[in-house]
């Protein structure tokens, strides 16, 4: 089969590798459809633990696709069944994985990230992975693409459960990238006043407007049209859904009093400590949190929410390659140059 196996930093090589084999309780999955998320290209701009020359990783966790085999002991699914894929999944039991937050756990694993993941044609599905539930029937009303893009969705969906927009909020997002706009759809369908996304590239915030001309768009700094668009309050909800410190810092000085403000985008390393006025988080009363991937209720939670035609995701879709082109994807993502890169392989 061809798979995208990363070596090192900006080196990723479609191979032709041998179809993974699967034993008791797992599953081979097929994959139709992946996409290309802001942690791959982390993980290709800067290399990654658990991907090197002696032992190439197979990235991708955005996955979609058909049960080509099931493994004894395997019932709930038979071969040809439409599913999707959580990636992060835990080998033993914990405090953590007992109450729902498996994927907080610091020894929790990820198919593209710890194993062997979404860019190949046919990708293993561990034994615990099929076990607890990672594994998710497609609704037949449900594109195989839009099956792909659950995963960044249950992200997002997790932030807004931390911050609970209701109708009437002021939310402004920092970042136009595909994460920020699903941020925006969710803000959106929770009856948002105003959705404002601030970034610093025009053709994204362009992408944007076109998805949904309600969005508010603002290039730069957004401090002076913020204010105004609050009439002086600033936003009830802020999100950070970039790798910046700035932001953070922004997010803080920018909420209204009682706001909320939600650390979406992790900051890379050694650049993680930002300097932030407390007194304004005290005076402001502000709740400042962050999230970080997703659980398997928001996993389920968010396939219902594009089952049920209330978040569209395909749209995000501004480029499809075959696996031939992951390299071309993968830049295409980095370079912010559009919004999703999807990868399809054939029926």
């Amino acid at each position: 089969m061809q798979a995208a196996l990363l070596y090192d930093k900006k080196d990723l090589r479609v191979q032709e590798v041998p179809r993974p084999k699967i034993g008791e309780g797992e599953i081979l999955l097929r994959t139709i459809s992946a996409s290309v998320c802001g942690t791959d290209i982390r993980m290709w701009k800067n290399g990654h633990a658990f991907a090197t020359p002696e032992r190439p990783l197979i990235i991708g966790h955005e996955m979609s696709g058909l049960v080509a085999e099931v493994g004894p002991g395997v019932s709930r699914y038979q071969v040809g069944d439409r599913v999707c894929v959580a990636p992060n999944y835990n080998v033993t039991s914990s405090k953590l994985s007992i109450t729902g937050d498996g994927h907080l756990d610091p020894d929790y694993r990820a198919l593209g990230v710890h194993e062997h993941g979404a860019f190949a044609e046919f990708v293993r599905i561990p034994r615990e992975a099929v076990s607890q539930g990672n594994v998710f029937p497609i609704p037949t009303n449900v594109t195989f693409a839009e099956a792909a893009l659950v995963e960044p969705l249950a992200c997002v969906y997790n932030a807004y459960e931390k911050v609970r927009i209701v109708p009437g909020d002021v939310v402004l997002i920092i970042g136009a990238g595909p994460i920020g706009v699903m941020h925006a759809k969710i803000s959106r369908m929770a009856g948002a006043g105003k959705v404002i996304i601030n970034d610093k590239h025009e053709n994204r915030l362009q992408l944007a407007r076109t998805i949904d001309k309600s969005f508010i768009t603002i290039e730069g700094d957004p401090v002076n049209e913020v204010m105004q668009l609050t009439r002086g309050s600033g936003p009830d909800v802020v999100i950070t859904a970039c790798s910046a410190s700035c932001a953070q810092t922004l997010a803080v000085e920018i909420a209204a009093v009682n706001g909320r403000v939600v650390f979406f985008g992790g900051l890379p390393k050694g650049k993680s400590l930002v300097q932030l006025d407390t007194n304004l988080i005290h005076y402001k009363q502000l709740l400042v949190t962050g999230t970080a991937r997703q659980s398997l209720r928001h996993f389920l939670k968010s396939l219902d929410l594009i089952a049920n035609d209330l978040v569209e995701v395909e749209d995000l879709l501004t480029s499809t390659h075959p696996i031939s082109e992951i390299n071309k994807a993968i830049e295409n993502a980095a370079s912010a140059s559009g919004l999703k890169s999807g990868v399809v392989f054939g029926i």
